[in-house]
Order: structure tokens, then sequence, then C-alpha cells
């Protein structure tokens, strides 16, 4: 069986080219339209993509200690840091503050801000007795590992697996402008990110370098197979028909006990455990490094990291995976950007700026500020 899958994945293999140099950022040429056969992928409908209402779990001024936590007791029995009011009630914000930067939490409210940078959290903070209370889940899964880098392998082989998204029949999301597809800006995204990477020393294995089909069993194979140290999935986004909505979002795997910030069609059973939640930490900390790289790219239009359970090509990873959206395709402005090689290769800089270097493995995340 393994062998089959191996042969699959070799036949849709073939050596990595040198990507053409970026033209003049005002040069937008058009690409090769894809294959009559090809037939694009009609985006969902924004009611199966738009974030979850979740209620959180009812609080009481009795509520046990190991659910809800007072951030303030929280961050003096761990030494995370003060926490001080930045907003007064009715709508009360607080910061820790913390020696790696501020986390800003908001009552009632899954985003919360870590130095700048948008991250939604499993559950809204609460507020009684004069207290803002936190879910500890959200403390441990979320917060922690950002505030507290503590040292993780990350790169024993020093191999990372690009995965750009779609390919053949699945084109992915057509653009605004009505030229190209997803799986075409994908690729070349990863191209241009392959030949950065090889240059700072990591050996680089894409699961496709040409227009074909692999199925998110087979990406995930792929990885496994090359035994993999990191994986790296990257997609474009699109709300059509809504031609509004734009900005830069990255995910990682829900951690267990956590309801997802996004849904598809499927329930979101926060009682399943998956073999990539091992990494919750490392993929918090890589997807958070990655995002404020990009948003430096996109001009900050941020949507925040985000954690989802249904993408099938993170949940098998025995590895930091990371899938990032990056940009809006039906949006005409960040279209016109995408279609732009100048622009794509800002985006791979930002990536390759963004990984920890090989050689470090033993330390930890550097966090960009």
């Amino acid at each position: 069986m393994w062998f089959g899958a191996l042969v699959f994945l070799a036949g849709c293999t073939t050596p990595v080219h040198r990507p053409t140099q970026p033209g003049n950022w005002s040069d937008v040429p058009p690409l090769t339209e894809p294959p009559s056969f090809v037939a694009p992928v009609v985006p969902a409908p924004p009611a199966l993509t738009k974030e979850p209402s979740v209620s959180p779990p009812v609080l009481h001024t009795n509520a046990p200690v190991d659910l809800w936590v007072p951030l303030r007791r929280w961050a003096a029995e761990t030494g995370a840091g003060t926490v001080r009011c930045v907003a007064p009630p009715p709508s009360p914000a607080f910061a820790l503050v913390n020696t790696n930067g501020d986390f800003v939490f908001r009552v009632h409210t899954r985003v919360a801000n870590w130095n700048g940078l948008d991250l939604q959290l499993g559950f809204a903070p609460q507020w009684t007795n004069g207290q803002i209370y936190v879910h500890s889940l959200d403390l441990r899964k979320n917060v922690d590992p950002l505030i507290n880098p503590s040292l993780r392998p990350v790169a024993s082989h020093r191999i990372i697996v690009l995965d750009p998204g779609h390919g053949g029949i699945s084109a992915g999301t057509p653009s605004v402008l009505g030229r190209g597809h997803e799986k075409d800006y994908t690729l070349d995204w990863a191209f241009r990110l392959s030949e950065l990477l090889a240059a700072q020393g990591w050996q680089v294995f894409l699961t496709r370098t040409n227009d074909c089909g692999i199925s998110l069993s087979n990406r995930v194979a792929f990885a496994e197979a090359h035994r993999a140290d990191l994986f790296l999935s990257l997609h474009f986004n699109s709300a059509a028909p809504d031609r509004t909505q734009a900005g830069l979002e990255t995910y990682c795997l829900t951690p267990r006990g956590m309801p997802s910030n996004l849904l598809r069609t499927a329930e979101d059973d926060a009682s399943l455990s998956f073999i990539n939640n091992q990494f919750d930490a490392a993929n918090l900390q890589l997807a958070a490094q990655l995002h404020r790289s990009l948003l430096r790219i996109n001009g900050q239009h941020d949507r925040g990291v985000r954690h989802a359970r249904f993408l099938g090509v993170l949940r098998g990873q025995n590895r930091p995976a990371v899938l990032i959206e990056g940009g809006y395709l039906s949006n005409p402005y960040e279209a016109r950007r995408i279609a732009d090689p100048a622009y794509r290769q800002l985006l791979a800089q930002a990536v390759a700026e963004a990984l920890p270097a090989p050689g470090l493995e033993s330390g930890p995340l550097k966090l960009l500020k």
C-alpha cells in the first residue's frame, strides 16, 4: 500500500526549476489559461466558511479553577507577567505584560492580540466579580506557547515539504480578474520559496511541481516518506461573491477540547485528537512567526492566526504543520497583487525570513516583533 502511494507521488514530482525573475511591480502579465479540461472548483458559499458562533461555557463565581482562571491570579502564580486594564467596563480589556511582549484580551470576544498580531482564542474571556477570566485551555494552548517559547526541536534533518494547494482538476478558487486560478499562483509561490529556502540550507520537497491533482492523504504521506521536519501548505482565499473581504489568515490544527475558529460542513468534534495535536505549541509558534512576517508584505490586513479541525492536510502530520491563506482572489485589489510575480516573490521572501534557520534546532523559535 505504501509502495503504491509512493509510486503515485513520484509520478507527480519533477525536478524543481528555477522560477523566472519577477517583473516590474506595475506589470501584471496574464497567466496562461489552464487547459480546457480543467474545471474550476466553485468556492463554498460564505455561510459555510464564516467563523462559527460558539457560546462559551456558563461562568459561575464558584467555577472550578481548572476551567476558567482569573488572569491576574494565573499571571502571578506562573510568573507570566503583570496584568493591567487597558479599557474600562462596559467593554473591559486587559493586557498581560510579559518580557516577550503584550497579550491583550477583550471580554466577550475571541479575538485577542499578541504584540500587534491578531489571534483567535477558543473561548471568549469572561467578566465576573470585577475580574477577567480566561479559559484554561486558551492559557495552556494559545498564551503560554507564545509568551514562553520553550526549546523545541524543529529541524533534526533540515527537511521541509512545501504543499502548493490544489492542482489538476482541482483548480481552486478563480481570480476575480478573470484569469488564473489558485493552483497556478500557489505553485509559483512554492517554486520561489523553494529556491530561497534551498539557499538557506534547507532540503526542500514539493508535493507537486506541475499541474497534477494529489489527494490530501497523499500529501500527508509524501511528507512522511521524506521525513519532513516542517510542512507548509500554501493557499489563496475566496469569499465570492463578496468582493470586499480581504486579508491574511494562517491556520494550525485545533487543540483537543477547543472549538475551531472556522468550520466547513463537517461537525466540529472537540473530543477528537489527531497525530498533529502533539505539536500544538510548535504549530502555533510557527504560525505566529509566519503570519507576522507576511503581514509586513500584505499591508497589515490581519484576519488572524486561527485554528481549524477540518483541514485534512494538517491532521495526520507527524511534524509542525501550518496552512497559509495568502490573500483573497475574490477581492480585486488583492487579486491584482497576487497576479503580480513581484508580489509573489515578496510573499516567498517573507516566509523564508520567518522560518527557523537550519542548525538552530536546539533553540526556541526567535519571535519576530
